[in-house]
């Protein structure tokens, strides 16, 4: 008798358990959606790969069904998943009032807790005029002849090679150069490989986050202690040995820790380093591939692109001179090429904000507490928003703005954390492209196929063989 009411009252606990999880409460109307199976909610359909250029299936899937706005679950967080640019601009604006940015616990873990995306109001600000500093304008004018330095000798390298795997050669080179402006690292003069860190790191950033040996994420946590011990070790090194002039970030955070009251911490500058490297680099170099491979498919767009440059090269009154920034801020085709490769693109396929109390919108309630994840590329694929918005079309950019975040643009995220680094990567991607389409020719080998997991992916890379063109016949 007692076994069949103990067995009644687990029956009728795990009952009510699984109806609390499938309808959540709230004080008003959810917007409508499934929470998926219990714990698990829809993880497992959210990171199943594949292999569409269009809104990615997961999501196109629940538009169909429920609307522009829908709730599910991912990784044991209820989440409201939106689509409608008008709510995503309202997210962004409203960010420290209504929303705060906010990742799910295994990106804190992969990112570090003192992340700068997990920080907020005051300590953000001061963070991102850091990296201002390093990124700005000013600076990047001064970093612009060693940007096509580096890019002209690295096409040179990969020219006399019989074929390169560009996502890797490029994300070589753009590592290099950010390690060095970061913090003087040179992999030829280093023990220690500091980039393969980020490569272990990099493969499981977005996966199934399942933290046993052999699986991409516990490989990926892996890459980090390994990057983070690096970082720390290096720190530590120059702070026993100040140098008089400051030459890198490093320099600068050091000065910022020893200032009296500051608000640094060894563990934040430490955090605020690794996403910087992760970030400059990886999303450059994936945006790089993305474009040559576009550019050996589109002879339209290579052909407005080179006669672009070519003509900066014709303009110049010295021909050997190197890139001017006023050059650079001249190459208006080259702009709007690279917002429409970064709009097809959707390197970044979520960004995510919490809402700090109960949110209604268009009739429905975002509860206080839960997440909201804006999809960018349900918005730069949207036929309502870009005419034929799976073509590639860089001249739909004429008088439009092309430096900045809007409602139907948000490559480079948008409000108060709209990326400080934009306009280094946008440096770096048009000072390659001039450096590759007026002095080189390509061709492509083998590879070029994509995978979204839900990430940007090119798991079998791309492979591309480089001539220059005064060597031809």
């Amino acid at each position: 008798m007692w076994t069949l009411c103990i067995g009644a009252l687990v029956i009728i606990s795990i009952t009510h358990w699984i109806y609390r999880w499938r309808n959540p409460r709230c004080n008003g109307k959810l917007p409508p959606g499934s929470m998926g199976l219990p714990l698990l909610g829809e993880s497992i359909q959210f990171f199943t790969p594949n292999t569409s250029s269009e809104i990615p299936p997961f999501v196109k899937k629940r538009m169909k069904r429920y609307g522009p706005i829908f709730r599910t679950n991912l990784v044991g967080r209820p989440v409201v998943i939106s689509t409608d640019s008008d709510l995503n601009y309202y997210i962004f604006q409203q960010e420290g009032r209504l929303f705060k940015s906010w990742y799910p616990d295994t990106f804190t873990e992969i990112f570090g807790q003192q992340n700068v995306g997990s920080l907020h109001g005051f300590i953000y600000k001061y963070l991102k005029n850091m990296v201002l500093n390093l990124f700005g304008p000013e600076s990047l004018k001064k970093m612009l002849p060693e940007v096509e330095q580096v890019a002209c000798r690295k096409l040179q390298g990969w020219s006399s090679q019989s074929t390169i795997e560009l996502k890797d050669a490029s994300a070589s080179m753009v590592f290099d150069l950010t390690a060095k402006k970061l913090i003087s690292y040179d992999q030829e003069n280093s023990l220690e490989n500091l980039r393969e860190s980020f490569v272990a790191f990099i493969q499981g950033l977005i996966s199934f986050p399942l933290n046993l040996p052999g699986t991409a994420y516990h490989k990926c946590l892996q890459g980090r202690k390994k990057a983070m011990k690096m970082l720390k070790s290096m720190l530590q090194e120059r702070r026993a040995n100040l140098r008089k002039n400051q030459s890198d970030f490093f320099d600068y955070v050091l000065e910022e820790l020893r200032k009296e009251g500051t608000i640094l911490t060894e563990a934040i500058a430490l955090d605020l380093m690794f996403v910087l490297l992760f970030a400059s680099y990886e999303t450059t170099s994936l945006a790089l591939t993305f474009a040559i491979k576009i550019l050996s498919d589109n002879p339209q767009a290579l052909k407005q692109l080179t006669e672009e440059h070519e003509a900066i090269l014709k303009n110049r009154e010295n021909i050997g001179s190197g890139l001017t920034w006023k050059e650079y801020k001249s190459m208006t085709y080259t702009f709007q090429f690279i917002n429409e490769t970064v709009r097809l693109a959707n390197i970044v396929p979520g960004i995510f904000r919490k809402a700090l109390k109960d949110i209604q919108y268009q009739g429905y309630t975002i509860p206080a507490g839960w997440a909201i994840m804006v999809c960018p590329p349900a918005v730069h694929l949207n036929p309502a928003k870009y005419e034929d918005p799976l073509a590639f079309n860089p001249s739909r950019w004429k008088g439009m703005e092309t430096n900045g975040a809007s409602k139907n643009f948000m490559a480079f995220g948008g409000g108060m954390r709209f990326c400080v680094g934009t306009e280094f990567t946008k440096v770096q991607m048009a000072v390659f492209l001039h450096c590759l389409v007026t002095k080189y020719r390509w061709q492509a080998v083998k590879g070029g196929n994509i995978v979204r997991t839900p990430g940007l992916q090119f798991p079998n890379g791309f492979h591309i063989k480089i001539t220059r063109k005064n060597d031809e016949n």
